[in-house]
């Protein structure tokens, strides 16, 4: 299953904070409102491992591949997760990002 960011119409508007020591592609998404947080991971240039209990997308834009993991997931909606990860891809231009529930063929964990 994968979204494009022309399926996310219903955009709102959410918070990014990054540290001093990370890119800007390894930022975290905050909705004010329902406190959700996505972590997302550039998987180029960092190092991820899913958690257990955490929803996990991979987003694939050309040659870029990012992970988005939950941070504290409280069976918020999938559809506000979604919403969340297009509003981050468009803030970073990938506007022909693919949105996957699953990990793309080209990667491994191991």
């Amino acid at each position: 299953m994968f979204f494009t960011l022309k399926n996310m119409l219903n955009m709102s508007n959410y918070l990014i904070s990054i540290s001093k020591n990370e890119a800007l592609k390894n930022g975290t998404i905050h909705d004010p409102h329902s406190k959700l947080k996505v972590k997302a991971f550039d998987m180029l240039r960092s190092t991820f491992k899913p958690r257990k209990g955490e929803i996990t997308f991979f987003v694939t834009a050309g040659d870029e591949t990012l992970a988005f993991e939950t941070q504290g997931y409280k069976r918020h909606r999938q559809l506000l997760i979604l919403q969340m990860i297009s509003w981050y891809c468009i803030y970073l231009g990938l506007f022909e990002a693919q949105i996957h529930s699953t990990l793309p063929m080209a990667f491994n964990f191991n």
